[in-house]
């Protein structure tokens, strides 16, 4: 498979996630929540056959700027999330902690 292009990323809301295509295929995606006005990202998945082609780190700039340019803040719950963030502290500032209590994230 020639994956020489750069991804493209997507919101896709109804699917509530972020997908990654290259060359038309589904390449990798980040499963979301909604808590009132935060996303929650949840888990970032990329597919058999795409590793190692930055399909996670185009995912995870994605989220991180969509956030930034919507003026929200997110909630990282997924392991490769938080290892991006601790390696881009420029994101930082959007990152907010889970809440405690019923319907905790």
């Amino acid at each position: 498979m020639n994956t020489q292009a750069a991804p493209s990323v997507n919101d896709e809301p109804d699917a509530l996630r972020y997908e990654a295509h290259m060359n038309s295929e589904l390449a990798g995606f980040i499963d979301y929540e909604w808590r009132g006005d935060r996303r929650v990202l949840v888990h970032t998945e990329v597919l058999p056959g795409f590793s190692g082609e930055g399909i996670g780190s185009a995912l995870a700039r994605f989220a991180f700027e969509a956030a930034l340019v919507a003026g929200r803040r997110v909630t990282v719950r997924c392991p490769f999330l938080r290892t991006y963030l601790e390696r881009h502290p420029e994101y930082a500032s959007i990152s907010a902690p889970p809440r405690q209590g019923p319907g905790q994230d």
